[in-house]
């Protein structure tokens, strides 16, 4: 069922573009947008992996360095299917952990050290059989598409702005279109790709629970990471927050529209039924 929303929201975020594209600068203009965006975003997600590590200042461990760690990833990955990532340790109170990686065969997998000191090892597990889900779902790949599609409806948003509606009716409708073009597109865009961040984490919870074959591990430790991100939120970039398996910027009411991550009793409830 995720899987096919994933697949619906993206053929909505497609047939936006298309449309918009038609109606600011024809075909030319949306496959220039698209252009424009995919070359920023296929950039971002060629070296998203070196890029996020060194910002959180992530240090690779080896299984000499950390062989329990080492040993339990290792194990997922294997039941997974998926190559070993690389393995690195945020000097970081906050409970939290991502995946990061163009593909499986060049993934990695960074836990901070608040994380290992608030989960049992068990919880631990089902916390990086979520991450592996990532890797494993290729959800990377999906979030740079959605962003690349995104960024061009924005595009086409500030061409509409300068350009201004190509009908020769009078000047009223058109001004008017134009300016809730600008103003609504952008917004709409974004709630689409948010809609999709939520539906691959669902996915993510639902392939890690069955890779570590424990629901209620991911369950546990969902509940711990709530409390202890509040007790010591982490200084994130808003950018990478949809990377985390807890969203520092999560919110209740109408900011649960535009939050990358589906709220976690959902979660918890989600996997408290599910059957392995």
């Amino acid at each position: 069922m995720n899987r096919l929303k994933t697949v619906i929201l993206l053929a909505a975020l497609s047939g936006f573009l298309v449309v918009m594209g038609g109606a600011i600068g024809g075909k030319n203009g949306a496959l220039l947008a698209l252009v424009m965006a995919g070359v920023m975003n296929f950039g971002s997600y060629w070296f998203s992996d070196k890029l996020v590590l060194r910002m959180y200042n992530a240090q690779e461990v080896t299984q000499q360095e950390a062989p329990d760690l080492y040993n339990m990833v290792q194990q997922l990955t294997q039941s997974a299917g998926i190559p070993m990532p690389k393995l690195y340790i945020i000097p970081d109170e906050s409970p939290n952990a991502f995946a990061t990686g163009r593909n499986p065969d060049h993934a990695a997998v960074a836990v901070t050290e608040g994380i290992l000191r608030l989960l049992t090892w068990e919880e631990l597990a089902g916390v990086v059989a979520h991450e592996l889900s990532h890797v494993k779902n290729r959800d990377i790949l999906i979030q740079t598409i959605a962003s690349a599609i995104g960024a061009a409806i924005t595009y086409l948003s500030y061409m509409g702005m300068f350009m201004g509606n190509r009908s020769e009716d009078d000047e009223g409708p058109g001004i008017l279109s134009s300016i809730l073009m600008v103003v609504l597109a952008p917004i709409a865009a974004t709630i689409i790709q948010l809609a999709i961040s939520r539906s691959r984490e669902y996915l993510a919870d639902e392939t890690g629970a069955r890779i570590c074959g424990r629901p209620r591990w991911l369950a546990g430790a969902l509940r711990k990471l709530q409390m202890g991100t509040e007790r010591a939120p982490m200084n994130a970039v808003p950018a990478t927050a949809p990377m985390f398996i807890v969203n520092p910027f999560a919110g209740g009411g109408m900011a649960s529209l535009f939050s990358t991550h589906p709220p976690i009793e959902e979660r918890i409830a989600r996997l408290e039924a599910m059957q392995v």
